[in-house]
């Protein structure tokens, strides 16, 4: 019976791929950087808080602040004041100074590309590092946010609201070169048609193959860690 249940899990997964690949041919992550620890602190900003917001802050943050080095010699209440209204802002403020005096002085000013070696760092979880060793790397990742969660949930791709475990069920059905798009492409989808509280389900490219689809919305949220994520 699991066997067959993974079976159908993996068909679906595959027709969603490529449902969405058509949907949306190009994609990228949303969080705007220039050097590979911008989108490491914008990534940790993004918890709790849209991309939106953390685009709005990241550009005086970055400016202020041009490298590890001068992050990590920070007082923390300055990053403080520029990242406020982000949300949590004590905390990330000073993960972002201690990940950064770790990356200076452990990593000699780089940013690891292991999922192993990055969720070391103060306040870095498996979304964030999977984000990076993807995006930055090139790597087989699968980046479990909130959008991530509640889709592939209702898609009846994952049965949980526990990234690390969506993350285990998504890698037994979804091919490894796919993942990160998959994930960039439900976040996009996400926003724009399948909504948390009211999903469109009448525009949806997903309706013939989502066992959700014209149901009431459920409370299948993702919840992002105050200290990683």
């Amino acid at each position: 019976m699991a066997d067959r249940k993974t079976t159908i899990r993996k068909k679906r997964a595959a027709e969603v791929i490529s449902l969405l690949k058509e949907e949306y041919p190009e994609v990228k992550c949303a969080l705007i950087y220039s050097q590979p620890h911008e989108l490491l602190i914008a990534t940790r900003l993004s918890a709790q808080c849209t991309d939106k917001r953390v685009n709005m802050v990241t550009p005086a943050l970055f400016q202020r602040f041009k490298s590890i080095d001068e992050f990590a010699a920070a007082e923390v209440s300055e990053v403080e004041e520029y990242i406020r209204t982000c949300g949590l802002f004590k905390t990330k403020a000073k993960d972002i100074v201690e990940m950064c005096i770790m990356l200076r002085d452990v990593y000699s000013g780089k940013v690891p590309d292991s999922i192993e070696e990055l969720t070391k760092l103060p306040g870095v979880g498996r979304k964030t590092a999977n984000l990076i060793v993807g995006d930055l790397y090139g790597k087989p990742a699968l980046v479990c946010d909130t959008h991530v969660i509640r889709l592939t949930n209702r898609l009846g791709l994952a049965a949980s609201t526990d990234a690390g475990i969506v993350e285990r069920q998504l890698r037994e059905i979804v091919p490894p070169e796919e993942g990160l798009l998959l994930c960039h492409r439900l976040v996009h989808h996400g926003r724009a048609v399948c909504d948390a509280r009211a999903p469109k389900c009448e525009a949806c490219v997903l309706r013939n193959v989502c066992p959700s689809k014209d149901k009431p919305a459920s409370s299948t949220r993702g919840k992002s860690a105050k200290k990683k994520s």
